[in-house]
């Protein structure tokens, strides 16, 4: 096995509403292995009946590269950004990708659903409330969260982005 297979790594990259299909290809001509899970539907019109395909994760593709050669996965046109955590690149475990493909490729409908489940632990990652430790009781649609802090037992209720958060 080659040390440039070992190199490359999964990662996540953003792109502009709809614009899914169009980064897939345009990475794909400049040499990237890019993974776009797609789910078929049959669609309703008043006229007529058709399958359509949509992406599982709107605006988001999976490109396997070494971390180093990401800059040239921004000038392509239509991505956004590269999904960081911190100031790291957030990398995808291969285990992660090939399941995506198993339950696709098997038959099954996956559903994207909200990263956080009710009952997770959560910490503050970034912000005021940065270290602070609770459990999620309840997601709204508007970033609420509902936070339970055992070491005082008292529930407060913040509105926080998700993004400063992180399981554990």
């Amino acid at each position: 096995m080659s040390s440039e297979i070992i190199l490359k790594k999964w990662i996540a990259i953003y792109t502009k509403p709809r614009h899914e299909k169009t980064v897939k290809s345009e990475l794909n001509k400049k040499g990237f292995e890019v993974y776009l899970p797609m789910l078929k539907k049959r669609q309703k019109w008043s006229d007529r009946k058709k399958w359509v395909e949509f992406p599982l994760f709107r605006s988001y593709l999976f490109v396997k590269v070494e971390i180093k050669n990401a800059i040239f996965i921004l000038q392509t046109s239509g991505v956004v950004k590269v999904i960081r955590f911190g100031k790291e690149i957030a990398i995808i475990k291969d285990e992660n990708i090939n399941s995506i493909k198993l339950m696709i490729d098997g038959g099954f409908k996956p559903e994207s659903i909200d990263y956080f489940i009710k009952g997770d632990p959560v910490t503050v990652i970034e912000g005021p409330l940065k270290g602070l430790s609770g459990e999620v009781i309840r997601l709204d649609n508007d970033d609420f969260l509902v936070l339970r802090i055992d070491t005082i037992q008292h529930s407060i209720s913040v509105k926080i982005n998700k993004g400063f958060l992180k399981i554990g």
